[in-house]
C-alpha cells in the first residue's frame, strides 16, 4: 500500500483530485490532496510546502503528485520529506532558484502555447475555456465552479530554493491533449531540465478531472514497478 499526498496547481484548491482520491482509495491505497491558500499574498511556495510536509509527516510510504504549478511546491517537499517516487502530472518543472513567474520566459511556454494553437486551429488568446476546460465534463465544469480561486502573485515571485531532486523515481507525465502546456513543449522541458523522457496520457491540462480514470491506472502502474523493486 502506498500513500499518495497530491498537490494541486494554481488556486490550490484540493477539489481537483477529488476524481482521483477515491479511485486511489478503492485500489487499496491511501491518498490525500493538500489544500493551498492559493488566494493569500502572505502566502508562498514556502508556506505550500510546510502544509505538504506536514500532511506527509513522518511517512516514507510516500508518492508525491503535483499538477502544473505544484511542480515548483513539490521541489521544496522533496529537499525536507522522505518518498518512494516523484510524479509530475502537466507540470512547471523549476530550476533551483527559479522563480515561477521567470519559469514562463526561460522555458518558452507562451511561444509554445501560440504556435500549438496556430498548428491545431483554435485562438492563441488564452481563455480557460478553451485551454482548461475543453475536454473537461459540463458537470464537473458547473461543479468546479465553487472551487474556483484566484492564485496570488506571491507564489510567482518567491524563488525555488532546493539543491537537486532526490534519488527516487521520477515521472513526468503528460496530457497529450494538453493546450495550456503543449505535449511537444513538455517533452523539450523534460529532456533539457531533467534528461528524463514523458509518459503521455489521454487528456488536457485539467486531466485529473477530465480522465481520472486513465490518470489512476497510470499512477497504479507506477506504484507496481515500485513494489516489483522493493527488496525482499
Amino acid at each position: 500500500m502506498a500513500f499518495f499526498v497530491l498537490i494541486p496547481g494554481a488556486g490550490g484548491s484540493a477539489w481537483y483530485w477529488h476524481r482521483v482520491v477515491p479511485l486511489l482509495e478503492r485500489a487499496g491505497h491511501e491518498a490525500l490532496a493538500v489544500d493551498l491558500p492559493g488566494g493569500d499574498e502572505r502566502s508562498g511556495l514556502g508556506a505550500y510546502a510546510e502544509l505538504v510536509i506536514r500532511a506527509i509527516g513522518a511517512r516514507t510510504d510516500v508518492i508525491l503528485v503535483a499538477q502544473s504549478l505544484g511542480g515548483f511546491t513539490a521541489a521544496l517537499v522533496c529537499a525536507r520529506a522522505t518518498m518512494r517516487m516523484l510524479v509530475f502530472v502537466n507540470a512547471m518543472i523549476p530550476m533551483p532558484g527559479e522563480t515561477a513567474g521567470d519559469w514562463w520566459g526561460n522555458t518558452g511556454s507562451l511561444e509554445a502555447q501560440r504556435a500549438a494553437a496556430k498548428r491545431d486551429g483554435y485562438s492563441a488568446e488564452f481563455d480557460v475555456a478553451t485551454y482548461f476546460l475543453h475536454d473537461v465534463p459540463a458537470d464537473v465544469v458547473q461543479e468546479g465552479a465553487a472551487h474556483q480561486r484566484p492564485q496570488a502573485k506571491s507564489a510567482f515571485t518567491e524563488p525555488c530554493r532546493f539543491d537537486r531532486w532526490p534519488d527516487v523515481p521520477i515521472r513526468i507525465l503528460v496530457g497529450e491533449n494538453d493546450r495550456f502546456f503543449p505535449v511537444e513543449f513538455q517533452e523539450r522541458v523534460a529532456r533539457q531540465r531533467m534528461n528524463k523522457d514523458i509518459d503521455r496520457i489521454v487528456g488536457g491540462h485539467l486531466v485529473a478531472l477530465s480522465n481520472p480514470r486513465g490518470l489512476v491506472d497510470r499512477l497504479l502502474a507506477y506504484e507496481r514497478e515500485l513494489s516489483i523493486r522493493r527488496p525482499e
